[in-house]
């Protein structure tokens, strides 16, 4: 039983018993608590579930005083259990009980039992359940998601929401909307005109609906670097630290990036912003973002970062939006990447801040940065990512170990948070199907990593994201992801196959080490990791868009393989031919894109998200 059982996250202590629970129709469900109404919400989660899972309907009552044989489940609050956001979950021969010492831990254990349902009825007759008890309670207090809304994609509500309830039910308890420009700041329409934004009354409505799931919404603006499309405009360019351009550890950037720290403009915009933007969550923390500001010291504030060093002029900017963040009654998380290479000033980091140490690779060395904020006393989330951005299907392997080593390092120092993080870099050519796998592995390392170390991560993401109960689709998203490796190199923060086609067809940055039989086992993996696909029995509404996504990701990357074949192609009538053959390819791939988008996402972005693809025909039809 206890391998049957396909659960995420996984639960800390699960122990069966002999004997069974028969679902029956016509049963109640009591919400036995001091504030029934406060449990409705929990009660109606597990009530529908039921009704669409096995056709049964159980009734929801509050009050003791009806007779004990129909009640099936009891949901009991008791304020002197352990561990807050925990759960008991019993289920015995006469009934099951799901007892907890707050909302959220009541919330969890029907999360739980919806998925014992689900899982149970693959391996038993399907209304029933065999005895057992789950004690649970999660590893970090925080536990979150932030999606990146702001390179190019920015969803539906409609996808947002079903979003929301996939998370809630794998015990996530935190959102984030990664923001520069996509939320429709009244005061500064022309930044937001063509990007399809979030407007307030959007965010008033997704703010409620994650609190009724014990979501938390975190307000997100970044508030220095990742500024160009405000610092774009006449209005804003005179705040940019380097108007003309600046340097990156990788390349030159021709446009303005960061504020400048100096100028007291800077300061007032984000007054301004935090004023707008903040009333609409009720969340009292603020993302304020401060991350990569590589321009510093290039541009308005060179003579002041060389006097009194770049990394002194950064946290005092950041202390001057700390002090509005805290006037505005809230606390203040901020990415540590540029403090954490000045660990000489951690100390002088405010105590009710929250730095975020964020880091991609499986090698990040959230060890060695954790302990850094922990020796300062710093309170800190660690914060790895799902691998699916430049990446085209994601990066399987990479995603488990980063997320892995952030709840091993994160819990080793005292973390009290853990942040998954969903980028859109380049494009955000990535469906969002690709991130489930990442999202369901960092909510389950995130809950109990010791229990879930050994999940069966395709199945258990086949059943619980994709609803597929043959494991079909988890499995294809697994390898799938892990295809691009078959190339021989693994980018930092990326695959091969996506860098070739961001890149222009003669500045490929692997032709010296990569043969053509590399990218034939490339495309050999791809077909033997979509195989399993024609099996899947995916029973989601949205079934039909799985595939065609799935489809649209496996022939990006088949495209990438033979774009890379035609760099390596010595023969000019072949090369000719596979160039016309390309061009059609990619024709017909950008009109299939442009339908999927369009399918989970707004319009904005749309544009420039394909004009990435359009410059690789450019390559073909140039030649």
């Amino acid at each position: 039983m206890l391998d049957a059982l396909l659960l995420l996250p996984a639960p800390r202590q699960l122990e069966t018993f002999e004997g069974t629970f028969a679902l029956t129709d016509g049963r109640l469900i009591l919400l036995d608590s001091a504030d029934p109404q406060s449990l409705r919400l929990a009660a109606l989660r597990f009530q529908h579930a039921l009704h669409d899972r096995l056709d049964l309907t159980w009734e929801i009552v509050a009050s003791k005083a009806v007779p004990r044989d129909p009640i099936a489940l009891t949901l009991r609050v008791t304020p002197g259990r352990k561990h807050p956001e925990g759960y008991e979950l019993v289920i015995a021969p006469d009934g099951i009980t799901i007892e907890a010492c707050d909302e959220a831990g009541i919330f969890y254990g029907v999360c739980t039992l919806i998925q014992i349902v689900e899982s149970s009825a693959l391996v038993a007759p399907r209304s029933t359940l065999h005895a057992l008890r789950i004690t649970d309670w999660p590893d970090f207090p925080a536990r979150g998601v932030m999606l990146d809304v702001s390179r190019d994609k920015v969803p539906t509500m409609d996808t947002l929401l079903e979003l929301v309830d996939l998370l809630a039910g794998w015990k996530v308890n935190q959102l984030q909307l990664y923001t520069e420009h996509t939320f429709a700041y009244r005061n500064h329409p022309q930044v937001w005109a063509n990007a399809s934004p979030f407007t307030g009354q959007e965010i008033l409505e997704l703010d409620d609906y994650c609190r009724e799931r014990h979501i938390e919404l975190v307000p997100n603006q970044n508030s220095f670097g990742h500024l160009t499309h405000w610092l774009a405009h006449p209005r804003y360019l005179p705040l940019a630290e380097a108007p003309n351009g600046f340097d990156t550890p990788f390349d030159h950037r021709d446009y303005p990036f960061s504020l400048c720290p100096l100028d007291p403009g800077s300061l007032e915009l984000m007054r301004g912003l935090y004023d707008e933007l903040l009333p609409h969550f009720t969340s009292r923390m603020l993302n304020v973002g401060l991350d990569e500001t590589w321009d510093l010291g290039q541009g308005r504030s060179k003579q002041e970062c060389a006097e009194r060093g770049t990394g002194r002029v950064y946290l005092e900017f950041l202390l001057k939006i700390y002090n509005e963040v805290k006037a505005r009654d809230h606390t203040m998380q901020f990415w540590g990447d540029i403090i954490i290479q000045h660990p000489e000033l951690i100390p002088d980091l405010p105590k009710d801040s929250i730095a975020l140490e964020w880091g991609y690779q499986a090698e990040h060395p959230f060890d060695e940065h954790g302990s850094k904020f922990a020796a300062a006393g710093i309170p800190f989330y660690v914060c790895p990512g799902t691998s699916s951005w430049c990446s085209i299907a994601g990066r399987t392997d990479n995603a488990i170990g980063n997320l892995r080593s952030a709840s091993e390092n994160g819990s080793k120092h005292g973390a009290t948070g853990y942040l998954n993080t969903d980028w859109g870099d380049y494009g955000h050519w990535q469906a969002l199907p690709v991130s489930y796998l990442g999202l369901a592995v960092g909510a389950a390392y995130s809950w109990s990593l010791e229990a879930s170390r050994n999940l069966d991560i395709p199945r258990v993401l086949s059943l619980h994201a994709f609803r597929d109960p043959t494991g079909s689709m988890g499995r294809v998203a697994y390898d799938l992801g892990n295809a691009a490796k078959a190339t021989g190199i693994e980018p930092h923060n990326s695959t091969a196959l996506f860098r070739i086609l961001q890149k222009p067809l003669g500045q490929f940055p692997y032709l010296g080490d990569v043969t053509p039989g590399a990218f034939h086992r490339t495309l050999e993996a791809i077909s033997q990791a979509m195989a399993p696909l024609t099996g899947a029995q995916i029973t989601r509404p949205d079934a039909g868009l799985i595939v065609m996504e799935y489809a649209l990701s496996a022939r990006l990357m088949r495209h990438a393989c033979r774009r890379g074949l035609l760099a390596l192609e010595g023969d000019p009538a072949r090369a000719a031919q596979l160039r016309r053959e390309l061009d059609h390819d990619m024709q017909d791939l950008i009109l299939h894109y442009k339908q999927a988008w369009l399918s989970r996402n707004r319009p904005g972005g749309l544009t420039n998200s394909v004009a990435r693809l359009e410059k690789v025909r450019e390559d073909y039809r140039d030649a």
